[in-house]
């Protein structure tokens, strides 16, 4: 009995944590600094939540690319959302509007694995491996 992870699914949640993280967690723990701990905007946490959507996505792009559908449109979707990501965290008075769209691309990135994946038909290119 083999074990597989839906990688694609995990893209998904991770970037999905990622922005309740930036949308909520300010809002529910504002209070913090009264108590001197000071975590809404931990430059480390943000860039380790950067770094965990693109190793999750990265690897669950290029299953679906080289197994499945061979098509570059989903990593290319994530890279830019990805750019964004780390575009907001460069320009803070803008970081709304760089998180939204890089959100968007990047969990849409994801759905477009995932459906790329499901009507490959397991299409046999020379590169696959499977």
């Amino acid at each position: 009995m083999s074990f597989k992870i839906n990688w694609d699914a995990l893209g998904i949640t991770a970037s999905l944590a990622c922005a309740i993280h930036c949308a909520v967690l300010p809002l529910v723990l504002s209070s913090l600094p009264v108590f001197g701990i000071n975590i809404i905007d931990n430059l480390a946490f943000e860039y380790m939540m950067i770094v965990l959507a693109f190793a999750v996505g990265s690897h669950s792009l290029y299953h679906g690319y080289k197994k499945h559908h061979h098509r570059l449109a989903p990593s290319i979707l994530f890279a830019l959302g990805i750019l964004l990501l780390l575009a907001k965290q460069t320009w803070h008075e803008l970081q709304l509007w760089f998180l939204v769209p890089a959100v968007i691309l990047i969990v849409y990135a994801h759905y477009r694995n995932f459906r790329l994946c499901r009507i490959a038909n397991h299409c046999h290119e020379g590169d696959c491996n499977h």
